[in-house]
């Protein structure tokens, strides 16, 4: 069974930095793509930050530059490095196995609360 465990949300100020990280726990396939997604009140989920396996990167254009993500293949974990937090970056961050070319959702974890205020 595959599981996935986010880390590292917290309530900040705005201008603040956090650090998020998603441990990968199970047989996944390989050669797979891992994202960060987020959810703020009321609306929907939308796509922050994504990976390829081979560390290509994609980045919503509201989080380019501030945000960066990484990964660790050897130990199945993904990170979200968030700099110069806004209230709009305020919502829940999902981690997301993905298909390699993106297109298809895996596994989700469960979320993890980042609140920035201004």
């Amino acid at each position: 069974q595959v599981q996935l465990v986010e880390s590292g949300g917290d309530s900040v100020q705005a201008g603040g930095s956090l650090n998020l990280s998603c441990a990968v726990s199970g047989r996944i396939a390989s050669l797979n793509a891992m994202a960060w997604y987020r959810q703020a009140p009321g609306k929907q989920r939308e796509l922050a930050a994504a990976i390829s396996f081979g560390g290509n990167t994609i980045y919503a254009n509201s989080v380019k530059g501030r945000f960066t993500i990484s990964r660790d293949n050897a130990k199945d974990t993904v990170s979200l490095q968030m700099n110069s937090l806004k209230p709009d970056d305020t919502g829940v961050y999902y981690c997301n196995i993905r298909s390699p070319d993106f297109r298809t959702a895996w596994y989700w974890g469960q979320g993890t609360q980042v609140t920035v205020s201004s």
